[in-house]
């Protein structure tokens, strides 16, 4: 019994004195493989397309003083009579929003500005309902998902509206040890198609990919 119990030990040993001897792999680190030149040139931000499922905050100012022209007609009373807090225009499945004031408007595809166009136009033909009218167009529901070793997991408000990859992780909390900073899966919807690509963090191809 005791022999047995000794040869025991020694496989239960053994296993732990392989892992030990085994040489540390080097982490690689964010941009490791960037130097001070590297990824210099002119950053191209593309302009985000409306799509269905969009909320959109749709604000309208005017120089007209007479109440029957005034602005405050083409806003959305904010939520619980306080400011800020409108409750935005859905985009629905046919790629529509339905103004309050102007009626059904086609968005899906469009720019912020290119939908501010077409408001402002709208105010204007084909009779002018406001005079020298602006128009202000922002995303209320801009979000990702952040899923895997990261330091926490699950969806994240975009402050503003433009988030890059280093963000989005660093929101998250940073990948840890366990995670791959080499293979990062992005997942996205353009145009009703779900596009998926692999960016490697470490290296300075990172700035050259669409993702």
């Amino acid at each position: 019994p005791v022999m047995k119990f000794t040869r025991f030990l020694l496989l239960l040993a053994l296993p732990f004195y392989f892992v030990s001897c085994k040489p540390l792999q080097k982490i690689p680190n964010y941009l490791e493989n960037v130097n001070d030149s590297t990824g210099k040139g002119v950053v191209k931000v593309a302009d985000l397309k409306i799509q269905k499922n969009d909320i959109l905050s749709i604000q309208i100012y005017s120089l007209s003083t007479q109440p029957d022209r005034s602005d405050v007609l083409y806003n959305q009373p904010a939520v619980g009579g306080t400011t800020g807090g409108a409750p935005g225009y859905l985009v629905d499945n046919n790629g529509n929003i339905e103004h309050h004031r102007l009626g059904l408007i086609h968005a899906e595809g469009l720019t912020k500005q290119e939908l501010a166009t077409e408001v402002k136009r709208r105010l204007k033909e084909p009779v002018e309902v406001l005079a020298d009218p602006t128009v202000i167009v922002r995303f209320m529901n801009l979000k990702v998902t952040v899923l895997g070793m990261v330091g926490q997991e699950g969806p994240i408000s975009v402050p503003g509206e433009k988030l890059n990859i280093f963000e989005a992780v660093g929101l998250a909390g940073g990948i840890n040890d366990f995670g791959k900073k080499s293979t990062v899966k992005i997942i996205r919807e353009t145009d009703g198609q779900r596009e998926i690509g692999i960016l490697d963090l470490t290296s300075k191809s990172v700035f050259e990919s669409p993702y």
